[in-house]
């Protein structure tokens, strides 16, 4: 019987590794896409804090213009249909959202979009501010 020390061996390709690394590049791109997209929103003249941080990327930003009335992303809402919005969300609890007031709004009607916020079941809500 006849004996090979060194037997010649077909050289693989492994599919799978190469697989997991195009999926992982795949959500690395898109997860880089979805922030590079800009949020729709209106001009505002927001107060200056010295104390402003940087929030995380919000799911909704609501503005509130000088007479008073709330923007979504372009759409105009009444305190309900605004309440309606976020309570349709899913899970309210877990919603983001930040507010932005012009620095001529009263302070009543923000206090109204926070409460229709807290009702709807949104409990981390951010203030914009400009930085000072």
């Amino acid at each position: 019987m006849e004996r090979r020390y060194f037997e010649q061996r077909k050289g693989r390709v492994e599919i799978i590794p190469m697989i997991d690394i195009m999926l992982f590049l795949l959500v690395f791109f898109i997860m880089i896409t979805l922030q590079m997209i800009p949020d729709k929103g209106l001009n505002l003249q927001l107060p200056a804090s010295s104390q402003a941080k940087l929030l995380p990327h919000p799911h909704y930003t609501i503005n509130i213009e000088k007479d008073g009335t709330v923007a979504v992303k372009g759409q105009h809402y009444d305190l309900a249909g605004l309440r309606q919005l976020l309570t349709r969300d899913g899970n309210p609890g877990k919603t983001q959202i930040t507010i932005a007031a012009d620095k001529a709004v009263p302070f009543q009607d923000f206090v109204h979009v926070m409460d229709a916020c807290q009702k709807a079941g949104v409990s981390d809500i951010g203030i914009a501010a400009k930085p000072h």
